[in-house]
């Protein structure tokens, strides 16, 4: 699967910013998607995942500022983002992997997902 990521741009902390990462080339529906961030020099860290039966979980960072959903019609998961912070500048990406466990704490990391978007960069200004 062919995954596209878009939405990014520059916004002032406290705003708002919704990425989109549309997949093509086969049916997301029963894939694990994900979103994860990465900064210079950093590795690149868990955000939020949306399981097929519509399981979701958040890293503690974005927990109550982020909502990620899909759109099975349109082959697209969404990452809604509210009260941008400063630290929350960085490249976003998204994933999809096959589900092929039951742990959430697995699919916190980038292993299981075999494909991967080109990122979307946002920036956070104080």
């Amino acid at each position: 699967v062919q995954l596209q990521a878009s939405g990014g741009g520059l916004v002032q902390a406290g705003g708002s910013v919704r990425l989109a990462c549309a997949a093509s080339g086969r049916f997301i529906a029963s894939s694990i998607m994900a979103w994860f961030r990465q900064t210079p020099g950093k590795d690149r860290e868990f955000v939020a995942t949306t399981w097929s039966d519509a399981r979701v979980r958040y890293a503690d960072s974005v927990k109550d500022r982020f909502t990620i959903s899909r759109d099975n019609a349109k082959n697209t998961v969404f990452l809604q983002m509210n009260s941008l912070k400063p630290e929350d500048t960085a490249v976003y990406y998204c994933a999809a992997g096959p589900r092929t466990s039951d742990s959430f704490s697995y699919y916190r990391e980038s292993g299981p997902y075999h494909s991967w978007g080109q990122g979307t960069e946002l920036t956070v200004s104080s």
